[in-house]
C-alpha cells in the first residue's frame, strides 16, 4: 500500500500517517521518486485489515491518495521505488548509464594466479575483480576453495591493482568474516533460498550480489532480494545466469535474456548477466555476452583465468585474458549501439 501525500500536506501530517501506519505494527517508509510525498507500507498486510487500514487513510488529513500495491514484493518493486536504483561498491557505480565489467577465476587458487588476471582484467576494463575463496561443489572431492587463504590472497590483489572485489558466502556465519576482505559479497544460485544466509547478507549492510537459482521464477528471485532489502540494505545487484536446460548436450544452462528487460520493468535495482554460467562453455561466451548487454544488462560477471586448462574450476567456460580483452572491445561497440558505454 502506497499513501501518496497533498503538495500542502505539512510535517505534521505526514508523521501522523507514519506514526499511525507502526501503530498497527506495520512499517513506514519514506519513498523516493515522486513529486509528492509517498509513505509505502513495507509489511503483509493481512486482507482483513486491508479495507479498514485504508479507509482510515485515505480520511487522514493531507492524505491525497491511497494506492494499492500489485507486486507481493514490496521493496524490490517499481510501484514502491519509481527510479532505477544505482549500488555503489566503493568508487563503482552499477546501474548507472555505463554498463559494468566484473571478471576473474571461478576460484582463487594460488597467488600468481589472482595476480595474473587481476592485472589484466584491471587493464582490459574491468571495474570488480571475481574470485571464489569458499566453492559449493556437485561433488565433495572436487575443489572446494583456499578459504581464508583465498580471502586474503582476493583482498591482496585487489590493494595492489586498485580493482574493487567481489567473493561467495555460503554461511550465514562467515558473512562478518568475509565483508572485512572484499567490497561486495556474492549469494550464489545454489543459496537463493538459503533466507538466513540472504537476513545475514542484508544485515552486513555489504553490497550484495544476488544470482538467480536454476529453476527459480522471477517473483521467486524478488522475494529473495526482498529478504536483503528488509534489513533495510538497499545495495542489491540481481545476476541473471541461467536456468536448468532441456538439452546439456551443448550448453551447461539457457541463458534467460528475456529476464533482463523484465526484471528492469517491473524492479528498480540493477540487473547484471553471467554469460559464463550461462551458456558453460568458453566459445559461446562472447556472443551471449554482446547480447545481454543489447538486451538492457547493467554489467556482466565473466570468469577468466590465465590458463584455463589448468583451472581447479570451470575451465571449460572461462576466458583467457586476452580473450577477455578482445571481447570488452566488442561490448563497446554493442553498448555505444545502444546509447550507453562501458564503464
Amino acid at each position: 500500500m502506497i499513501i501518496l501525500m497533498d503538495k500542502e500536506a505539512t510535517s505534521e501530517q505526514i508523521h501522523a500517517v507514519m506514526e499511525m501506519i507502526t501503530a498497527r505494527g506495520l512499517r513506514a517508509l519514506s519513498l523516493p521518486g515522486s513529486d509528492h510525498v509517498a509513505i509505502g507500507i513495507a509489511s503483509a498486510i493481512a486482507p482483513d485489515v486491508r479495507p479498514d487500514l485504508f479507509n482510515s487513510l485515505k480520511a487522514m488529513p493531507g492524505v491525497g491518495h491511497v494506492v494499492h500495491v500489485s507486486r507481493p514484493y514490496k521493496l524490490a518493486s517499481r510501484e514502491f521505488h519509481a527510479a532505477s536504483s544505482i549500488v555503489r561498491v566503493r568508487t563503482v557505480e552499477i546501474g548507472g548509464d555505463a554498463c559494468v565489467l566484473i571478471a576473474g577465476p571461478c576460484a582463487v587458487e594460488n597467488r600468481d594466479q589472482i595476480f595474473r588476471t587481476a592485472e589484466a582484467v584491471k587493464r582490459a576494463g574491468a571495474k570488480l575483480l571475481r574470485g571464489g575463496a569458499f566453492k559449493p561443489r556437485t561433488s565433495p572431492y572436487s575443489f572446494q576453495g583456499l578459504h581464508q587463504e583465498g580471502l586474503e590472497l582476493l583482498r591482496e590483489a585487489g590493494e595492489r591493482f586498485e580493482i574493487a572485489t567481489v567473493t561467495e558466502v555460503i554461511d550465514p556465519h562467515d558473512v562478518d568474516t568475509v565483508k572485512q576482505y572484499v567490497d561486495m559479497l556474492q549469494i550464489g544460485a545454489r543459496n537463493m533460498q538459503n533466507f538466513p544466509l540472504l537476513i545475514a547478507a542484508g544485515k552486513s549492510g555489504h553490497p550484495v550480489l544476488l544470482k538467480r537459482g536454476p529453476s527459480a521464477t522471477l517473483d521467486e528471485f524478488l522475494f529473495a532480494a526482498e529478504y536483503i532489502l528488509a534489513q533495510e540494505n538497499d545495495n542489491v545487484v540481481l545476476c541473471e545466469r541461467g536456468v536448468h536446460p532441456l538439452d546439456r548436450t551443448y550448453t551447461r544452462n539457457t541463458l534467460d535474456l528475456n529476464a533482463v528487460p523484465v526484471l528492469k520493468d517491473i524492479s528498480h535495482l540493477p540487473v547484471i548477466v553471467d554469460p559464463s554460467h550461462g551458456i558453460g562453455f568458453a566459445r559461446y561466451v562472447p556472443a551471449v555476452s554482446r547480447a545481454a548487454i543489447a538486451a538492457g544488462a547493467d554489467g556482466l560477471i565473466v570468469e577468466v583465468h590465465p590458463d584455463p586448462q589448468k583451472a581447479l574450476s570451470d575451465g571449460q567456460q572461462s576466458l583467457t585474458p586476452e580473450q577477455f580483452e578482445t571481447l570488452v572491445v566488442s561490448l563497446r561497440c554493442v553498448a555505444q549501439a545502444i546509447g550507453r558505454e562501458i564503464a
